[in-house]
């Protein structure tokens, strides 16, 4: 995973959202206790916040230069699905 997560230049935020509790956010809990600390070590200076909210389905927002956002949904997607989703959805320029 070494430099899985290098965000991409224009990056500004990066918010998981997710149920504390639901079966259907079982591999994005999984995913996030696993590879947090990694995303945060690569990336020290991007804030990577994390929503709690009962019955929420799965979804990770990236917010790049100009207010520019992208979303995609993570229900369903197994942990390591889950991985390369994020990885993707980080790398993109916002154009």
């Amino acid at each position: 995973m070494s430099g899985r997560f290098a965000f991409a230049k224009g990056l500004k935020e990066v918010r998981f959202l997710f149920c504390q509790t639901g079966d259907h956010s079982a591999a994005t809990r999984s995913f996030l206790t696993r590879a947090y600390p990694e995303m945060k070590k690569t990336n020290p200076s991007i804030p990577i916040m994390l929503r709690e909210a009962q019955g929420t389905i799965p979804k990770i927002y990236a917010r790049f230069e100009r207010g520019v956002e992208k979303s995609q949904t993570l229900e369903g997607l197994s942990d390591q699905q889950i991985e390369d989703t994020v990885a993707n959805l980080v790398k993109q320029n916002a154009a």
